[in-house]
């Protein structure tokens, strides 16, 4: 079975506890946060994340498996919310210029978009902005060398960021998280002159990095 949610409340709780004691036992300090591989959860993995002392997860995701979690049926999930006693970062959706909505990462969005963004989740008071990344996402899709454009990316983050620290807060799921906001509001939005940026610099990518 691919995806946790294909397991039971009962397997799920199972699962979840022989993964926290095996990163333990190679080291690792207590486990703080969760996220469910290709964001397969659903609201079971939340009771049996509680029930193994983990109290922050960031499996939730509109563009994935979010929306029919059970989780908030009905309703779309875009800001930090309690729920079965374990505190939800969802990733950041945007509704980008052709209507589709899409997740906030480093590979599927330009730093004009991102930028973006995350003015428009401050102005709206968002209390969390979640981005995707994994580590090869450095890499080209050959894993052979550096994927120039992605890399520039993460420097112009990280840049932005620490010009902006009046504004905002980096910070791991291990600080005290904001009060969650339980009524959930609109998806942020892009601009189709954007979702045109990304389009080209996509092509770019793919053709000669």
């Amino acid at each position: 079975r691919q995806h946790l949610r294909y397991f039971s409340l009962a397997e799920q709780r199972v699962l979840i506890q022989a993964g926290a004691r095996l990163l333990q036992q190679s080291g690792s300090d207590a486990i703080h946060a969760f996220r469910a591989g290709s964001f397969g959860f659903n609201k079971d993995t939340l009771i049996a994340l509680k029930d193994n002392h983990i109290f922050v997860d960031s499996s939730y995701n509109a563009t994935a498996f979010g929306i029919d979690s059970g989780v908030c049926p009905g309703i779309t999930v875009v800001d930090t919310l309690h729920c079965e006693g374990v505190t939800e970062y969802p990733m950041t959706v945007f509704s980008d210029g052709t209507g589709s909505l899409r997740h906030a990462q480093l590979t599927a969005c330009t730093f004009n978009e991102l930028e973006g963004l995350l003015w428009q989740a401050l102005e709206s008071g968002r209390r969390s902005f979640v981005i995707l990344s994994h580590n090869f996402e450095l890499l080209n899709q050959a894993k052979t060398r550096p994927d120039a454009v992605v890399v520039d990316r993460l420097r112009k983050l990280c840049s932005f960021l620490d010009r902006n620290r009046d504004s905002f807060r980096t910070c791991g799921f291990k600080d005290q998280p904001p009060e969650p906001e339980q009524a959930q509001p609109f998806p942020l939005n892009s601009t189709l002159w954007r979702t045109g940026q990304r389009i080209v610099e996509q092509v770019y990518r793919r053709r000669y990095q």
